[in-house]
């Protein structure tokens, strides 16, 4: 009796599914165009709909669609049945996934769609099923085997389902210009929260920035750099340009000098890298630790004007460590 192969199982699966999706990827066309339109365009929600398997897959594209800029929530089309249905509005449209498009639970949601003039949208295998009849957009899966041929458990199918939400969801996102900052605004905790904090959001402004005068000398700048606590102090120019940075380490290297008797500028590091205040915080910790010796506080500037600072403890305590 021969052992079984877990791994040429789980690769057999896999290629199943890429061929599954290769086809769908293939078979795109203008109906996609125009669903990306109307959606785009829509005064209201786009409601997912779907059971079983498949209503799993429509309350995450449901979920993938808000959190990208469409509006969108999932509605049980059973619940629908039961209440639920005064959830969709004329304002809004109507996915549905079914792979049959026979699923019985849907038939109450889509005469209410064809009864109040509410767009539908069918993601099915099949046209002429009773989803796809009553559809006024149809996003058709290809003709693909499902991955567990023994069962026909849909597997090939919901992953083809979920490719397609993920593919409207970055097209819309796409086509109403939604940008990192908006995304950060509707994930403001967490991981992902984090990497998407920009510079201005942790920045220290104002007063609080360690500056003096290019010509200034070291006790003043000594001063400065001790009463603000970053452990650098910058140097500005006469028109408030900084010219460069002193930082502990610079101070260490230069304690065989008569440093209160030194100018500041003799012992600046020139040109520091800095940032904009629209860089990600993820960006800078990377500027900050790509190259040794790592950097530990960072100017933030407008043009060549200093308008905050960043030290490295502010993005470990914002969670990008």
């Amino acid at each position: 009796m021969s052992k079984f192969n877990a791994i040429q199982t789980a690769r057999r699966v896999i290629e199943t599914e890429i061929n599954g999706l290769t086809a769908l990827s293939q078979g795109l066309g203008a109906e996609f165009d125009a669903i990306v339109e109307r959606l785009q365009n829509l005064n209201g929600r786009t409601i997912m709909a779907g059971v079983g398997k498949s209503g799993h897959v429509a309350r995450k594209i449901a979920a993938t669609l808000a959190s990208t800029g469409t509006p969108a929530l999932f509605v049980h089309p059973t619940e629908a049945s039961h209440g639920d249905m005064g959830m969709i509005t004329s304002d809004d449209a109507v996915i549905a996934l079914s792979r049959s498009g026979e699923t019985k639970e849907l038939a109450d949601m889509l005469a209410y769609c064809k009864r109040y003039g509410v767009p539908l949208i069918a993601v099915t295998n099949l046209k002429t099923s009773t989803l796809g009849k009553a559809a006024d957009y149809i996003l058709q899966l290809p003709e693909t085997p499902e991955a567990c041929a023994v069962t026909g458990a849909p597997t090939t199918s919901t992953t083809l389902q979920m490719a397609l939400g993920d593919a409207l969801a970055v097209a819309l996102l796409e086509a109403r210009g939604f940008t990192a900052g908006d995304f950060k605004n509707l994930h403001p905790g967490g991981a992902l929260g984090a990497q998407l904090t920009l510079v201005s959001d942790l920045m220290h402004k104002a007063d609080e920035m360690p500056l003096v005068s290019e010509s200034s000398n070291m006790r003043d700048a000594l001063q400065e750099l001790s009463q603000k606590g970053f452990g650098c102090v910058g140097l500005v120019s006469s028109n408030d340009e900084l010219v460069g940075i002193i930082t502990d380490g610079d101070i260490r290297r230069n304690l065989d000098q008569d440093l209160l008797n030194t100018t500041a500028s003799a012992i600046m590091t020139k040109s520091p890298k800095s940032v904009s205040e629209d860089t990600l915080a993820a960006e800078a910790l990377h500027l900050m630790t790509a190259k040794l010796p790592q950097v530990m506080q960072l100017f933030v500037l407008n043009g060549k004007k200093p308008i905050g600072i960043l030290h490295m403890h502010d993005l470990l305590r914002a969670g990008l460590g």
